[in-house]
């Protein structure tokens, strides 16, 4: 039975994950920043086996946050053999010269730095143990797409990817692997924030509930024996088929 720590877990795409584990029969612990918005999740996950999922509030900008949440699970639930950086927060839609220090200091600590305080917690134990998994989550920016507004996410994403495929360089030679995770475009508060009549028509032509993508990379993740993978929803193929076919396939991914 695997065991999968998941940060930035108590809603969205990371909620979709740890029930998607659940349901799969894993071990799961959530994480959010407080511990009301964890118990909240938890009260949400009993429907599936309450004594498989615990939560732990922890800011992943804090490396010794970070430490509490792995001796947390560890404690728990034993071995971590696949941790998630899901973490993340979106930025407001300010050009990036009408941001003060403060506002895009939180998008990068919480994004960027969030992730490498994960990935540096779990491989070193996971070092210890032998063997392992590190995903980090991809998003709007990971292919170099640029956006007004949208800059300092983008920047962070784009850092995420880089390291990762870098980080997975480094541990050729060990037995954790490193990959990364690309949902595509999903409706969670995320992308409600960016909604408009003008993108709304792209949005549901591109863009899915959670639960079909969570799905999805739950069961990739679980599969995956590879180093360096990318586990992405939305490929290339599925873009050109999703455009072709939205004449006569009418989605409404908000509804």
């Amino acid at each position: 039975m695997k065991h999968v720590v998941i940060t930035g877990s108590t809603r969205g795409i990371g909620f979709g994950l740890a029930t998607e584990f659940l349901k799969a029969g894993c071990k799961v612990t959530i994480n959010g920043t407080t511990q009301e918005s964890v118990d909240k999740a938890l009260i949400n996950l009993q429907e599936y086996i309450p004594d498989n999922v615990i939560g732990f509030p922890a800011r992943v900008e804090e490396l010794d946050d970070v430490e509490k949440l792995w001796d947390y699970s560890q404690k728990h639930f034993g071995k971590v053999d696949i941790w998630i950086n899901n973490a993340g927060i979106d930025q407001d839609r300010k050009l990036f010269w009408e941001m003060g220090q403060a506002e895009y200091e939180k998008v990068i600590r919480t994004n960027l730095l969030g992730v490498l305080n994960g990935s540096n917690v779990a491989f070193r134990h996971m070092l210890e143990y032998g063997d392992g998994q590190i995903f980090n989550m991809e998003g709007f920016g990971s292919n170099g797409m640029m956006r007004e507004k949208m800059t300092i996410y983008g920047t962070s994403k784009s850092a995420i990817s880089y390291f990762t495929r870098s980080l997975a360089l480094e541990a050729k030679n060990t037995n954790v692997k490193v990959g990364t995770l690309s949902p595509g475009m999903v409706a969670t508060d995320f992308l409600r924030k960016s909604l408009d009549e003008q993108n709304r028509k792209i949005y549901n032509i591109l863009g899915d509930k959670v639960e079909p993508v969570t799905q999805f990379l739950a069961k990739r993740i679980l599969n995956n024996q590879k180093n360096g993978a990318n586990i992405q929803w939305l490929t290339k193929p599925k873009v050109m088929w999703r455009f072709m076919s939205s004449p006569f396939v009418k989605r409404d991914i908000f509804n």
